[in-house]
């Protein structure tokens, strides 16, 4: 697979799951092979979140897969991975999450123009099952109204 120069890996779900308050950008530590993989577009953040901890933010559960050029010292796929962010940013996120019970969830991975792996996270609030419903209402409703315009049309 080649290495590609612009690397945007979205979390689809993400928006039709939580209600999106703010984002930030974020650095990502990595180690070893991890970014040339992330170039080579074999990363999820489907399942992902992100949790503080001894006042750092550590994003859970993204899927680095194994680069395939790599010898027998590679990384792990699902390993915990730190987050950079301003301090002012973290003690905000930080605030937030403990007092308000909001989540942090990553939105979007990709790379910046000096090659850099970068993470876009939010902080968000579950949607309640009504909500989602209502989403997919006006989701239909629009599909529904471009279809009898463009019938209309013709």
């Amino acid at each position: 697979m080649a290495i590609q120069k612009n690397v945007k890996i979205k979390n689809r779900k993400a928006r039709f799951e939580y209600e999106i308050l703010d984002t930030f950008t974020a650095g990502i530590v990595l180690r070893g092979t991890e970014i040339k993989a992330i170039r080579e577009g074999k990363a999820s953040i489907a399942e992902s979140f992100c949790e503080f901890s001894n006042g750092e933010l550590f994003v859970i559960n993204m899927t680095v897969q194994e680069y395939s050029h790599a010898s027998n010292f590679s990384h792990a796929p699902k390993s915990e991975r730190k987050l950079l962010l301003n301090r002012s940013e973290l003690k905000k996120l930080e605030k937030e999450v403990k007092n308000s019970g909001f989540t942090i969830i990553p939105l979007l991975l990709f790379t910046n123009d000096k090659g850099l792996a970068k993470l876009e996270i939010a902080l968000s609030r579950g949607k309640k099952e009504y909500d989602k419903r209502q989403v997919i209402k006006e989701r239909d409703s629009k599909k529904q109204l471009s279809r009898i315009k463009k019938a209309f049309n013709n």
